[in-house]
């Protein structure tokens, strides 16, 4: 595939069904304008955004049943590469109702097919062929653990990952983030109700800090409005945002932004200067009805209106820095509510 290939891993992959509505209301019927029907699961939208914005990429991970051969053909005829190994159980759906008043989002996440051990080690022989044999720079694991998956499951992946010489992104939540931990992911990016989960600390930096010290090498943390902060093992903390809201469909905007810091790490850039791209990125992706997509001309635009601005260690003060390049980048939030920009 060339240089500069990016693996993603989703093991909880789904076919993303979203109904647009003209607005959502409780205890009511809905006439549906459109429905639409695409491969998703968290690192299935981080390569299709890698994809629309000319990255080399291949999509890895678990697919069964009916709704695993609809998300390979629609994979197909996006002319996204994959590699994904079968399993018996049949793959989730995810429905979206996007409301056209506002656009926002009310999203319902089937919980994922129980999957056997011998399947799961099936899933690791097969990883371990396909990065022996493209070679990646970067590795994201993405997204929750179906049932019967070791809750170590990225753990495991971000080991192979390093085997082969690749950095490595896990975004997930909750005991599977805990337990990828001890692994050393160069980066791993939960959103802030994610970190206070895991971590008990309601603020961010501190909630981030705890993740680098049992593991992590470096913690962007989607925060909503706040946009995202980056807070690395050195301890610099910067946080990047639009200038000003955004409304839109939310769904799939971190995995924008996840896209576009595995970009970065492909490019031999860090995260802090992948934050402008993540925020452009993931804004562009609230601005797209489905998840999964951004136009390449949103993204320009947005991108002259990140902002990024470095915190101290001591007053928790911010120094503010303008940037109109790419030579930054600041990660935008994802949410599962209607977005106002970071």
């Amino acid at each position: 595939m060339g240089p500069d290939v990016i693996v993603t891993v989703t093991l909880n992959a789904a076919l993303d069904v979203t109904y647009l509505v003209p607005r959502v209301e409780l205890h009511t019927s809905h006439r549906v304008g459109s429905v639409s029907q695409v491969g998703g699961g968290k690192g299935v939208n981080v390569a299709s955004v890698l994809v629309q914005q000319g990255r080399p990429v291949v999509a890895t991970g678990l697919l069964g049943g009916t709704t695993g051969d609809l998300v390979r053909a629609d994979l197909d005829a996006r002319g996204l590469a994959h590699r994904f190994s079968p399993i018996a159980g049949e793959t989730r759906r995810s429905v979206a109702v996007v409301s056209e008043a506002d656009g926002d989002a009310t999203v319902f996440n089937e919980p994922g097919p129980t999957v056997t051990e011998a399947e799961w080690r099936g899933f690791l022989a097969d990883l371990r062929a396909l990065l022996a044999e493209v070679r990646p720079e970067v590795v994201v694991a993405s997204g929750s653990l179906p049932p019967g998956i070791p809750t170590d499951a990225y753990a495991a992946v971000v080991r192979l990952a390093r085997e082969a010489g690749a950095r490595t992104i896990v975004d997930t939540s909750a005991d599977a983030l805990l337990a990828a931990l001890p692994a050393g992911p160069d980066l791993v990016k939960p959103n802030r109700d994610e970190l206070l989960e895991v971590t008990g600390e309601p603020d961010a930096v501190a909630g981030a800090r705890v993740l680098l010290e049992r593991g992590a090498r470096e913690v962007v943390v989607s925060a909503g409005a706040e946009g995202l902060l980056d807070v690395t093992a050195d301890g610099d903390v910067w946080r990047a945002h639009l200038d000003a809201a955004l409304t839109g469909n939310p769904t799939g905007a971190g995995d924008a932004a996840v896209a576009a810091l595995a970009s970065g790490l492909a490019d031999g850039r860090s995260a802090r200067e992948a934050l402008t791209d993540a925020v452009a990125w993931s804004a562009a992706a609230v601005l797209h009805p489905l998840a999964g997509h951004v136009r390449p001309d949103d993204v320009d635009g947005l991108r002259a209106r990140v902002r990024v601005e470095q915190q101290t260690t001591t007053e928790q003060q911010t120094t503010t820095e303008q940037q109109t390049t790419t030579e930054t980048a600041a990660p935008h939030q994802e949410d599962h509510r209607a977005h106002p920009a970071p």
